[in-house]
């Protein structure tokens, strides 16, 4: 018998044959393959698997490190692992609570202490550095459904033993570091030693963790104040809270009893209480002699168009009239489009936008006359020279959506005072658990998935593969302006992905095994699943989620 199995390694393109149990670890040392950074975690047949995972099989292996997206995030889950053991370790009565991303690093709150003092943040940093320079293993390990219910019933994890009994399963993973268990849901380190680099700082009455920077890891992330994203996350976290569904397992149960109904009526009420004073804020301002333009930005699929047409009903029922603009009808012509790093068309820089005529028009309705608007066509690439005439009145209000808005070299011929910015984002509001979060890109990608492809016919392998371009161009060009809104509202429905589920589950399991994009596509797949699905008959055709599954009553 054979007892060696070919391994084709796509760091380097060799191949070797190794004895069956080898681990990645271990396959790696053979390679002996240079490399900046550690390699943290790898793809066998284009899923991510623990580098202590045993190869039986010929497989394709490709191994990843911090700066690969995935790699990021594998660091960031052991990170989170050696925080909460220092927690367990110093105060081991107490729960640590990871909340939300912010300040380009994570949020976390310990379970009764309301404002942490400067040593116990200390105390925990100094800990987690000998965690990290112990050397501890971190051990996976599969068991019974009733095990794993009997484990977190004993450490207290009631919030991940609700979850299970909503999610059942037969077996499921856990994750050990010395004395303490965990459940995440994606792959770790398989020690302590590959998360050296961080820092703990006070932030508000509880800690910020930074963490290093993907794309230069050994510098960490610059804490950057994020006072109103800040508010906005606690805002709606405290909300969902009071109303029960703070997490995946509250969610579940309600809808097992039937109440997914009033959640749906429940969330879509607070949008549009949101978003009513929203537009007392702009009438305010207006008739003050201010506000004469709304700014609208955010990232992809946070429903910024819909949030404009919902506004844009708000401040008629005030007396406004708002004129709907989109920055996509000023893109310059294709063959004038900035190309890429990869020599492809950039559509997210902002010199994809023709400034000057866009700072021409907006001058020129300000001052009373008579414009006429592009109109921009996606298929030939050109803008029409036929445009839609425009003039303002003593009480309109020109409402402008794209991601450039919040950019202020795109209106820097326009006074301030006539200017009022809103952010618009799906920032996540449930958690998984206390110290696993649902991201924020994840909920936004899952909505784009199925927007694309019921509107686009664009498959989720053609959106997973775009999305990475995507989210660097949100990092260069949205993100760092989101701090200069007004106002910032959160486009996410916390009952959402429960709806989501049943519509983007079969789009995903079509994702080939043979593509880079199969192992995103089941990690999503592992997130969805702890959701119980949700009908989303309910759902009122205004709602922002109907922008992405159809039936909204707006035209787009």
């Amino acid at each position: 018998m054979n007892e060696n199995v070919k391994v084709i390694c796509e760091n380097d393109g060799s191949s070797l044959f190794v004895t069956m149990g080898t681990t990645l670890e271990q396959i790696a040392e053979v390679l002996a393959l240079k490399n900046e950074h550690p390699f943290l975690a790898a793809y066998v047949n284009n899923r991510l698997k623990e580098l202590n995972y045993r190869v039986y099989n010929p497989v394709s292996i490709r191994f990843i490190d911090i700066t690969h997206f995935a790699g990021m995030g594998v660091y960031q889950r052991t990170l989170f692992f050696v925080l909460q053991k220092a927690v367990y370790d110093l105060y081991p009565d107490r729960k640590l609570y990871i909340k939300n991303s912010v300040a380009k690093g994570f949020y976390c709150e310990i379970q009764g202490m309301e404002d942490i003092p400067g040593e116990v943040i200390d105390r925990l940093q100094e800990r987690m550095r000998d965690i990290v320079d112990q050397d501890i293993p971190i051990v996976r390990e599969r068991m019974t459904q009733t095990e794993a219910e009997e484990l977190y019933r004993k450490w207290g994890m009631e919030d991940k033993e609700v979850l299970l009994k909503t999610r059942p399963h037969l077996y499921v993973t856990i994750y050990s570091l010395a004395n303490l268990v965990g459940y995440f849901y994606g792959v770790l380190a398989t020690s302590t030693r590959f998360v050296p680099l961080f820092e703990l700082h006070k932030y508000y009455k509880g800690l910020h963790l930074a963490v290093p920077k993907r794309t230069d890891p050994s510098h960490l992330e610059a804490m950057v104040p994020q006072d109103k994203m800040f508010d906005v996350f606690n805002e709606y976290a405290d909300w969902v809270r009071v109303i029960g569904v703070a997490n995946i397992g509250a969610l579940n149960s309600r809808i097992l009893e039937g109440r997914g109904g009033e959640l749906i009526k429940i969330a879509e009420a607070f949008h549009e209480k949101k978003l009513g004073n929203i537009a007392d804020m702009i009438q305010a301002s207006h008739d003050r002699g201010g506000a004469r333009i709304v700014l609208i930005s955010g990232p992809s699929s946070s429903g910024k168009t819909t949030f404009a047409k919902r506004l844009g009903i708000q401040l008629r029922i005030l007396g406004l009239e708002p004129v709907l603009i989109s920055l996509d009808d000023y893109f310059v012509d294709r063959e004038k489009t900035p190309l890429d790093d990869q020599g492809r068309y950039d559509y997210e820089t902002l010199e994809a936008i023709d400034i000057g005529l866009f700072n021409q028009h907006l001058e020129e309705l300000l001052a009373g006359h008579q414009v006429s608007i592009p109109r921009y066509d996606f298929i030939t690439g050109k803008r029409t020279s036929e445009g839609v005439p425009l003039q303002m009145g003593e009480r309109s209000i020109l409402v402008i959506e794209g991601i450039h808005g919040l950019n202020p070299t795109l209106t820097a011929q326009i006074e301030d005072k006539y200017k009022f910015r809103i952010y618009v984002s799906a920032l996540t509001s449930i958690s998984m658990d206390n110290v696993n979060r649902i991201a924020t890109t994840d909920n936004r990608l899952i909505r784009r998935i199925v927007r694309d492809y019921h509107s686009r016919g664009s498959s989720a392998s053609d959106t997973l593969r775009r999305w990475g371009s995507v989210r660097r161009g949100e990092d260069k060009y949205i993100f760092p302006y989101q701090e200069q809104a007004d106002v910032m509202f959160n486009s996410s429905l916390f009952y959402e992905l429960a709806v989501l589920k049943n519509l983007v589950e079969p789009l995903l399991y079509e994702v080939p095994d043979t593509i880079l994009e199969y192992g995103e596509a089941r990690r999503l797949l592992r997130v969805l699943d702890q959701f119980t699905p949700l009908d989303g008959g309910e759902i009122p055709p205004t709602s922002i989620l109907r922008e992405f599954i159809g039936g909204s009553s707006f035209t787009y």
